[in-house]
């Protein structure tokens, strides 16, 4: 099990079946000094959160332990309760991990169901772990490290894919495809220079989450309910034990707000928002109109009624799925919208959307650097289509560019052009050179060197164009910072 399995309750923890049906009876809850009775079935039910907050129990136990150690330092548990704390985690870890635990409802939450264990297995040393501490400021610390992990590996899966990306345009080197506007044709551009596109993409993705990261990582432990504490206790030792860059300075801040996750959700937002439009040109380019890409059978399916379908579902999922990622986000952003200060419990529901749009996004990224591994390009299909949509156009007015004609007065020559093609039902590049010099003397027999898309192609020679050097240059620069070898 990954700390990103967000899979039902009894998958992630190996609870047991017959755990879930014969619950263990209610036991006074640790908040409960106060309460002269428990709460109702129905109560308990629609507030737990152990249901899917299980999955924060490694960043949990990683916050008490530091915890536990930085009480011990500062004379507020003895060395010996540290100990036995430690030593109690660690065996609570190893059940969890083992599948031996069971978690409780009626222990409400995460935290709970831990201290609570904890307490069962070492007794009166357990409770000293809360001292200085509050479920508020323990479950912004969790969430954060959550996230931050989330983060990592979200990062890691990018670069998979972005690698998957550059190995495909190394190995179509040369092909022409039609560049699109507005989905009409409108100039011709090298197969690689599209492939890299979405790599750009990507990486500017990946940069969304690193400054997510950098912002979300300072360390609410410590902060308490949300005013801190009259304790004399180390807020830096825990948030360097815990990796953070230094602890948050308001207490109530820390525990009040979730804006590290809206940015976490909207830059995985925006990431399935590429991978949507990756989806559907791709979907576009495997159909019989097009018929650009075929995928393998590896990475197709069919259909339970026409035998001769094959369909490119697993892209069509990542253009469908977006959608839940961006509801994630939204979910998030209407949740905290008309929140007071500080902390309230509708903040519980931020888990969820948060672990949706994680396992939502990785599975994106995975299948998509799947199908870009188990693609090919119907070379005689696309040469097949260069010819519609006069491509060359525009090198053509670049031409006369170059002869000292206004790119105005250019365009109209060239536009006058193209209508005499579109009378003759032919390419610019078969017009006469009479014909030609019959709408602008400026012609000459090198205009020839500008026809053509091949032609067109070369003539791109600006930072960034479409043009074979160019498009080498920026291949190079990612087989480099991605380190691929060939």
């Amino acid at each position: 099990m990954t700390i990103f399995d967000v899979s039902s309750a009894a998958e992630a923890t190996g609870e047991t079946s017959a755990a879930a049906k014969k619950p263990e009876a209610k036991e006074i809850k640790l908040w409960g000094g106060r309460f002269q009775e428990s709460v109702t079935d129905a109560v308990e039910r629609f507030t737990e959160s152990i249901s899917y907050d299980k999955d924060l129990f490694k960043h949990d136990i990683s916050g008490s332990r530091a915890h536990a150690s930085m009480l011990a330092k500062q004379g507020l548990m003895s060395i010996s309760d540290r100990d036995c704390i430690l030593a109690g985690l660690d065996e609570i870890e190893k059940r969890i991990l083992n599948g031996e635990f069971v978690w409780r409802a009626d222990r409400e939450d995460v935290h709970m169901n831990i201290e609570a264990a904890l307490t069962d297995l070492i007794g009166e040393p357990a409770k000293k772990l809360h001292t200085a501490r509050s479920r508020n400021d323990q479950v912004a610390t969790d969430f954060r490290l959550w996230c931050r992990d989330a983060i990592d590996s979200i990062i890691e899966r990018i670069k998979d894919f972005q690698v998957a990306m550059v190995d495909l345009a190394i190995k179509n080197k040369g092909i022409i495809v039609p560049g699109y506007t507005h989905l009409q044709r409108a100039q011709p551009v090298l197969l690689q220079h599209l492939l890299l596109a979405f790599v750009e993409q990507l990486d500017r993705d990946a940069g969304r989450l690193l400054d997510c990261r950098a912002r979300l990582n300072f360390c609410p432990l410590g902060a308490c309910a949300l005013a801190g504490t009259g304790l004399p206790i180390d807020r830096f030792m825990t948030s360097s034990a815990l990796g953070f860059s230094s602890p948050l300075r308001n207490s109530i801040d820390a525990v009040s707000d979730r804006d590290f996750a809206m940015e976490f959700l909207s830059a995985n937002s925006i990431m399935a928002i590429h991978l949507s439009r990756l989806g559907e040109e791709w979907v576009l380019w495997s159909s019989e109109e097009f018929g650009f890409i075929v995928p393998s059978d590896a990475v197709s399916t069919g259909s339970s009624i026409m035998p001769q379908k094959k369909n490119p579902d697993p892209m069509e999922l990542v253009r469908g799925k977006s959608a839940r990622v961006i509801g994630d986000l939204v979910t998030l952003l209407s949740l905290c919208k008309g929140l007071p200060l500080a902390y309230n419990r509708d903040l519980q529901e931020d888990k969820e959307p948060v672990f949706d749009s994680v396992k939502t996004v990785s599975g994106m990224l995975e299948v998509s650097a799947e199908f870009a591994r188990n693609i090919s390009f119907n070379q005689d299909r696309i040469k097949k289509a260069l010819p519609a949509g006069h491509l060359d156009a525009t090198t053509l007015a670049d031409y006369l560019v170059h002869k000292g004609i206004p790119f105005r007065t250019s365009h109209d020559i060239v536009g006058k052009s193209v209508a005499m093609c579109l009378g003759k039902n032919c390419q610019l590049k078969d017009l006469s050179l009479a014909e030609l010099r019959a709408l602008s003397p400026i012609f000459d027999e090198d205009v020839y060197e500008f026809l053509g898309v091949e032609n067109a192609v070369n003539k791109f020679s600006s930072y960034g164009s479409t043009g074979s050097e160019c498009v080498a240059s920026q291949l190079e620069y990612w087989i480099e910072k991605l380190g691929i070898s060939q």
